[in-house]
């Protein structure tokens, strides 16, 4: 396993596929450390900010990856990742010998897999990088980086890794970025329900909720979702830093993962019940603390 160790990057030519939420603070990150950036995204009007800051525009993944030093993809599902790396304008199309294509897409291990092989029979490599810390994290330069792929490759885009993040990490082969986020996934599952329920009774109990979240975060009961999520909730802010939907798709990935393992995971279980309910009452563009709806 290899940490971070610093380093300078060098210009690059960098291709961006997505720039949503997330991928859009990170590709503006990277355009003010001076690299030259092409963006993709299915809606142009979404990289408008990009382009007034010089950023050039694609009109596919294909012409965004072309001559591409770096490749970097963030979007939304498993299909979409496929799409925009094997479709028919997709980014193995054109993608030049010795590049590099970093997946932040929390995906499937073995999609990221299967990306890796691809890129090794082109003459590239390929690393898995999903990311956590929400659009917080992603504004101000903080997100944790799980990464997997070889070594080498990993080294070499450790500068551009260290321009969108804070605690990057490689852990292995391809693969194991996206497992190692679905650890991640799979912690916060749990904990939002527990966060949910606490307020919930709190609230029921007659406290002042501010008090109590005052109280138990800087206690034992702390926790990133308490500290920045919990506030959120009480003041009924929905808004996505995460959309449920995206993390229904990684619940999903993390039980069929385990299933594959023979390993139960009834916490994932429920949670992944509990937000596929939400999600039907019309929640699914709202941000996973939403889930404190059921309790209030």
């Amino acid at each position: 396993m290899e940490e971070t160790n610093g380093g300078k990057a060098e210009v690059k030519k960098i291709a961006m596929i997505g720039a949503g939420v997330m991928g859009g603070p990170m590709a503006a990150h990277l355009m003010e450390a001076g690299h030259n950036l092409t963006v993709y995204t299915r809606t142009q009007e979404k990289a408008k900010g990009l382009i007034e800051k010089g950023a050039k525009w694609a009109g596919s993944p294909s012409e965004a990856a072309d001559g591409a030093d770096v490749v970097m993809t963030m979007v939304g599902y498993p299909q979409d990742v496929e799409d925009v790396y094997f479709g028919e304008q997709g980014i193995f199309r054109t993608v030049r010998v010795g590049a590099i294509l970093i997946d932040f897409t929390t995906s499937s291990p073995k999609l990221a897999v299967r990306i890796a092989e691809e890129a090794a029979s082109k003459g590239c490599a390929s690393i898995d990088a999903p990311v956590s810390g929400g659009d917080i994290g992603a504004r101000n330069a903080t997100l944790s980086i799980m990464c997997g792929g070889p070594e080498d490759a990993f080294r070499e885009i450790l500068p551009l890794l260290e321009a969108v993040g804070q605690n990057i990490v490689h852990h292995g082969p391809a693969g194991s970025g996206q497992h190692v986020k679905m650890s991640n996934q799979i912690v916060i599952a749990t904990s939002m329900i527990g966060v949910c329920e606490s307020l919930g009774y709190a609230v029921r109990a007659g406290l002042d909720p501010e008090r109590v979240l005052k109280s138990i975060s800087a206690g034992a009961a702390g926790s990133w979702t308490l500290s920045n999520l919990a506030p959120r909730m009480l003041k009924g802010d929905f808004e996505p830093g995460f959309y449920i939907k995206h993390f229904l798709k990684d619940l999903r990935i993390a039980l069929d993962e385990s299933k594959s393992m023979g390993l139960e995971l009834p916490g994932v279980a429920l949670a992944e019940r509990m937000y596929s309910a939400l999600a039907e009452t019309g929640s699914e563009n709202e941000g996973t603390q939403a889930l404190y709806k059921v309790y209030r």
